[in-house]
């Protein structure tokens, strides 16, 4: 019976973790994708406006 009670107690745990990785994939993950999703639309913006210039980028004279 002990045995049994230490895998109940094993399935319990994995049980928890796994909620808590879902619960924090759930509240973290889409405002982590927005934020890359506007650092790669500033990184194009820059890129065009760098291209508009002549492609000087940011090391000019450097």
């Amino acid at each position: 019976m002990k045995e049994a009670t230490g895998e109940l107690n094993m399935t319990l745990v994995t049980v928890v973790a796994v909620a808590a990785i879902l619960i924090f994939v759930t509240a973290f993950v889409p405002d982590i994708l927005d934020n890359i999703t506007n650092r790669w639309s500033n990184a194009e913006d820059n890129a065009e406006i760098d291209d508009a210039a002549g492609g000087a980028g940011h090391n000019a004279g450097h």
